[in-house]
């Protein structure tokens, strides 16, 4: 949290968001292996989303290729990546543009 004197000389707390803190992407990749049902589920235990957020992912990813499933830091989705790719599923982490 960052401090912020106004001019009344009353401090305020605000959160700072560093590009540290959500600047990469959980991107999932495409392949002719895994099904469906097995990438929606792997996305609900591994990231913790819904069932229709999950499947709605799965196409993203078959349609286009790959896709961003999850955005915050490097610390956050590098243990997911890890676990997404123990089930594979091929994923990696990328710094946003």
């Amino acid at each position: 949290m960052a401090k912020h004197e106004l001019e009344t000389g009353t401090v305020h707390e605000t959160d700072t968001l560093t590009l540290e803190d959500q600047g990469c992407n959980l991107i999932v990749w495409n392949d002719e292996v895994n099904t469906f049902e097995w990438v929606i589920e792997t996305l609900v235990e591994v990231c913790g989303h819904t069932h229709e957020q999950a499947e709605q992912c799965s196409l993203f990813i078959h349609f286009k290729g790959k896709y961003g499933v999850k955005q915050g830091s490097y610390d956050e989705l590098k243990p997911m990546c890890d676990a997404i790719t123990e089930r594979g599923i091929g994923a990696t982490v990328e710094e946003l543009a």
